[in-house]
């Protein structure tokens, strides 16, 4: 049981950078973007190359992947969800666009990357034990980076005037604008930041497992859980939604067999939408 509750820890840690992501596009657009596991595909590829094919250091390769993913969610925000929502005020418009950016990004990633699973050499060897856990040092140092990443990414949005500008995007749209923030230039940083956690998460996890192509999609449907287990746009949810999520993981892969562990999963988080369908840490009235 040690080194299931270990499994968990450092599972969560990254899915939380995955939840932060999603919850930061949904917060300030209202959009539920259902290209972020595409986009964390696309991380981890780019890590794959830079690192693993490339023999960049690490450091670098992932700084790669988040300018990388960073860019096509700018580019995402710019070209198509910007015009979109501009047209037009119906939301199914953009949840079909968001729709279409996902088959979009997994047609790519299948012509550029092709169908193989890809994994990248050890970024350290060796393993820790603690506690009756044994623990791959290379999984230890992707917990610490991405504990590191979220603490940096939450103080950046508390405390500083770009984190601040988006807050207030988050809470009233029409209201921030009133007050002179330029909602198109941070609504495009805003949807930028949350593709590049998205990315910064594929090029963590692709040192600890295999990527591939079709990923996406569920990958898409694990941020999509976590975030409907804390509460949409709700930071705090996110988190609690991406470790409660890895735990559920971590034990069910420890007392079932097969991919019976996700169907009892996603068969309870039906249930407890039934109860409390706002979530988590959300609210009833939004």
């Amino acid at each position: 049981m040690t080194q299931v509750i270990v499994n968990g820890l450092l599972l969560g840690s990254t899915y939380m950078l995955m939840a932060l992501g999603i919850t930061l596009i949904f917060a300030i657009m209202n959009v539920m973007n259902f290209a972020h596991g595409q986009m964390y595909v696309f991380g981890g590829f780019v890590t794959y190359y830079v690192f693993g094919q490339w023999h960049v250091p690490y450091p670098i390769a992932l700084a790669a992947s988040a300018v990388v993913v960073a860019a096509i969610g700018f580019l995402f925000e710019r070209f198509l969800f910007r015009p979109v929502m501009r047209r037009s005020n119906r939301e199914e418009t953009t949840m079909l666009l968001a729709v279409g950016t996902a088959l979009l990004l997994d047609s790519v990633a299948l012509v550029v990357f092709g169908e193989k699973q890809r994994g990248v050499p050890d970024v350290v060897s060796g393993v820790w034990q603690f506690a009756g856990a044994y623990i791959p040092w290379r999984r230890v140092l992707v917990f610490f980076i991405a504990i590191a990443l979220a603490t940096g990414f939450l103080a950046f949005i508390q405390y500083t005037r770009p984190g601040r500008a988006l807050r207030a995007i988050a809470q009233d749209r029409e209201t921030a604008a009133a007050h002179g923030v330029d909602v198109s230039r941070y609504s495009a940083l805003g949807f930028a930041l949350g593709a590049m956690l998205a990315g910064l998460a594929g090029g963590l996890l692709v040192t600890t497992e295999a990527v591939n192509a079709g990923a996406g999609s569920f990958a898409s449907i694990k941020a999509f859980t976590m975030i409907m287990i804390g509460g949409a746009g709700v930071v705090s949810g996110a988190i609690a939604g991406a470790f409660l999520l890895a735990f559920a993981e971590a034990i069910g892969y420890y007392l079932m067999p097969g991919s019976l562990p996700y169907l009892t999963i996603l068969v309870g988080l039906i249930v407890f939408l039934l109860f409390r369908p706002q979530g988590l840490m959300g609210k009833r009235w939004g």
